[in-house]
């Protein structure tokens, strides 16, 4: 009996030793396929497509419901984030969908046009083409970043965030010339700041705890994605403009209310679709010669007091220098470093002509192209030399809109015959 016992405690044991390898084994697997696609594609990029209107509704205040849909494409520190900051999720997702909107809008009359996929795990969201470091892919790392940035700063000058307000008004002296002795007077202005700014230090700061949550900038992929998603959001910073209202009598201007604000993204677009068609092709710099990256020193906010009183912030900045402590090498020796708002990339693709299910290219065929444009939507450019057909189509659109006092504006209904060409 005790020998039966015996073996019974062998056969037992032996299986769980080999399912404890077995697990050991899967464990190794995953944390080699997951350093693999490291930086390849951002998660949370799928709160864009989380449903129409974003299922993201506040409960109550210093409580936000997050859809299990939305919840599952955020990691733990930006569940956090979302968490602490009610409000912060909704303006994530509306910068989100507006990047998205953005990048078609610039690609659209390229071979390349930006297209997504109604997939809820984020990585996916533009296709396999973010697993190549191709001008493409930084594209998109800025463009989200930056509309992140642009719809958090202004989502604080509305309201919407519990936790950020209106921009500090910015108090730098004026300095004027005194045109009788040539000297000049400091602390005098023409005007008072006022209104409600734009709060770019707060967009800015969450934008990079947010968006860069999981670079952690060790390979040269990361270190790819680290510097364009900086790229975006400093520019961004750099277009706050300075919008004035005046007042007096009969519209006399002797005093002006000022404050700051962010453009319509769609300047932002357009600056980043000219980094692009300037992107900087990289490789990485030697170990032994790293220097701090002018993309992360030359964006420290400029009141380190301020980091200490958001509740988004903690002690490690010193880990996030190191993060951010990288040179980019450009390819080609004989071309200057990568500047703070250039794009990099270290890699191309082989073409978008033709369909390429590895990378998630749609190809040119079937798309719509101009055959009387001399730009890059011209059918002999976008069609790839293979010919295209013209069909008529009915254009249907409002026309003779004429405004009627007060308020309202009718127009006529318009139908139209229109030749189309499509690539064959």
């Amino acid at each position: 009996m005790m020998f039966v016992i015996r073996i019974t405690c062998f056969v037992i044991c032996t299986g769980v030793l080999v399912i404890f390898a077995n697990a050991n084994v899967g464990a190794e697997l995953a944390i080699a396929t997951r350093s693999k696609n490291r930086g390849k594609g951002s998660m949370w990029w799928g709160i864009a497509k989380a449903g129409e209107p974003n299922n993201l509704s506040p409960m109550s205040p210093g409580a936000l419901y997050m859809d299990t849909s939305v919840h599952g494409t955020l990691r733990r520190k930006q569940r956090r984030l979302a968490r602490e900051n009610t409000g912060l999720l909704e303006a994530i997702a509306k910068g989100a969908n507006l990047a998205i909107n953005e990048c078609q809008f610039q690609f659209r009359n390229l071979r390349w046009n930006c297209s997504t996929r109604n997939f809820l795990k984020g990585k996916n969201l533009f296709g396999k083409i973010v697993e190549k470091g191709c001008p493409e892919t930084a594209f998109i790392y800025a463009i989200t970043s930056a509309a992140v940035t642009h719809s958090i700063a202004r989502a604080c000058s509305e309201g919407a965030i519990e936790t950020c307000y209106c921009e500090k008004h910015y108090r730098r002296p004026q300095v004027f010339s005194n045109g009788n002795t040539g000297s000049v007077t400091t602390n005098v202005r023409d005007f008072e700041w006022g209104g409600c700014s734009d709060n770019i230090g707060f967009g800015f700061d969450v934008s990079r705890e947010f968006v860069d949550t999981g670079e952690r900038g060790k390979s040269l992929r990361e270190k790819m994605n680290l510097h364009n998603n900086e790229a975006g959001r400093s520019l961004v910073q750099s277009q706050m403009r300075q919008e004035c209202k005046c007042h007096g009598m009969s519209g006399s201007c002797t005093t002006r209310t000022c404050w700051m604000k962010l453009p319509n993204f769609r300047v932002i677009g357009d600056l980043l679709k000219d980094r692009y068609d300037a992107a900087t092709r990289v490789i990485a710099a030697n170990s032994g010669t790293l220097k701090s990256n002018k993309a992360h020193s030359n964006r420290l906010p400029k009141n380190p007091t301020a980091l200490m009183t958001n509740s988004i912030h903690t002690k490690r900045e010193n880990k996030r220098k190191h993060k951010y402590g990288f040179q980019l090498k450009p390819f080609n020796p004989e071309h200057k470093p990568p500047g703070v708002k250039d794009l990099v990339y270290y890699e191309m693709l082989p073409g978008f002509c033709e369909k390429n299910p590895k990378y998630g290219i749609q190809g040119t065929h079937g798309r719509q192209c101009n055959e009387t444009s001399e730009g890059v939507d011209n059918c002999d450019v976008m069609c790839c030399g293979r010919g295209f057909h013209s069909e008529e189509v009915v254009v249907v659109e409002r026309c003779n809109c004429i405004f009627h006092w007060c308020c309202e504006v009718k127009c006529d209904i318009c139908r139209t015959k229109k030749k189309v060409q499509y690539c064959f």
